[in-house]
């Protein structure tokens, strides 16, 4: 008996109780469908977490000034403005923080922006041009305010994608006129759009001025002190993790707090955050593929009691097969092949449900929807070896009836 006749007369054996075939199949359908929309949302998790820090910026250092203590009542970090200006230039300085490349000041406020037809409340920020370099963010259209531009407090904005929709449609703004609390400012370009932050905060809603135009226009400073955050961008992360202890040191010694003393002053290293973000997404991922991975073992458990209850209801016409001249081996082949089509049967209907699972899922959250061809071909193979594996020994116990006492059997 050659390999299409046993695999025509297994496939008809199956089609004779096509709901007890669809019920052994159903645990490899289950497991593969589980392992493949788990893996696909859980890498879709991390390439949302990615792109959400990414956005961000990239080998990035936050600085903010400490916490405060005042009359036995504390606050959190920023709750009291500590830089200074005077900080912030030596941080900038390549002789005291050689690992620095960029450093830019962001200073916040909420406001309303104003178009000739249109306005729109949002987040008004003061920095110079290293922030566009630090935070990776090219314009689509326009250009980005120069270091001549901080210094002579031009009244220039740059808008995000968010506000250049609202105020203006799909028109280009640059070279329009927007006021910002009753402030006409010149549109100088357009950035590209960012998404989300870290936060799920719209990072496209911003308008961009310069610092000093900021200061002056928008909301007065607080003299010496920084009323914001300071950004460092290093040349790659291991840069960050220098930088990071220069600006430590340099900090210390000019707020004259001693090693082991609490800072008035936080730095935070994003690209560790990061890291430790993905490397936490990956486990939990694994984790999942792990349980959804369980169900194939169940399946296959499935498999073979019903590949032995099978042997037991077939023994006579195994024995019948036997005496007109088939051989042990056909007959364990013949049982083999069932239980193997019923277990790559199941891998395949598992696969597509796998998939529709992963898409609906993904559109729930919001995530992308990344399909591994590695993790579907892996699971397939393994639904098919699940029918190798455990379809062996009712194949092998079929394959050993005596002919004789098997035409006996009612």
């Amino acid at each position: 008996m050659n390999l299409r006749e046993t695999i025509r007369v297994a496939v008809r054996a199956l089609g004779r109780n096509k709901t007890r075939a669809f019920l052994t199949a159903l645990g490899v359908i289950i497991g593969v469908a589980s392992v493949i929309s788990m893996v696909a949302i859980g890498e879709g998790a991390k390439a949302q977490v990615e792109q959400a820090f990414a956005s961000m910026g990239s080998n990035l250092l936050v600085v903010r000034s400490g916490s405060s203590s005042s009359g036995g009542h504390r606050g959190g970090a920023g709750s009291l403005p500590t830089l200074k200006w005077d900080d912030l230039r030596a941080i900038a300085d390549p002789s005291q923080v050689p690992a620095a490349k960029h450093v830019a000041v962001e200073l916040r406020a909420s406001g309303t922006i104003q178009s000739e037809d249109a306005n729109w409340q949002t987040t008004i920020y003061g920095t110079s041009p290293e922030y566009f370099v630090i935070k990776d963010w090219d314009p689509v259209s326009g250009t980005l305010f120069g270091r001549s531009d901080v210094d002579g407090g031009r009244k220039v904005v740059v808008l995000g994608q968010t506000v250049a929709k609202e105020l203006f449609g799909l028109s280009d703004p640059v070279g329009s006129i927007v006021r910002i609390k009753g402030v006409p400012f010149e549109v100088g370009a357009v950035l590209e759009a960012k998404g989300q932050s870290a936060m799920g905060n719209d990072v496209d809603d911003a308008a961009i001025i310069p610092s000093s135009t900021f200061q002056a226009r928008i909301q007065a400073g607080l003299a010496p002190y920084v009323n914001g955050t300071i950004y460092v961008g290093a040349g790659s992360p291991e840069g960050v993790s220098r930088a990071e202890k220069q600006i430590d040191a340099l900090l210390r010694d000019r707020h004259r707090i001693g090693q082991g003393e609490e800072a008035d002053f936080t730095i935070r290293n994003l690209t560790e955050m990061a890291a430790a973000s993905q490397q936490g997404t990956a486990t939990l991922t694994s984790l999942l593929a792990a349980i959804a991975a369980v169900s194939l073992l169940v399946g296959g458990i499935g498999i073979m009691n019903i590949m032995l209850v099978s042997v037991t209801e077939r023994t006579r016409e195994i024995g019948l097969r036997m005496a007109v001249g088939a051989r042990p081996r056909d007959v364990l082949l013949q049982f083999l092949v069932e239980a193997i089509v019923l277990s790559f049967g199941g891998g395949a209907v598992g696969v597509m449900l796998g998939v529709f699972g992963a898409w609906r899922l993904s559109a729930s959250f919001g995530w992308p929807m990344l399909i591994q061809p590695r993790v579907v071909l892996m699971s397939v193979g393994t639904s098919a070896l699940v029918g190798v594996v455990f379809g062996l020994y009712p194949a092998w116990k079929a394959s050993r009836l005596d002919p004789i006492t098997a035409l006996r059997t009612e």
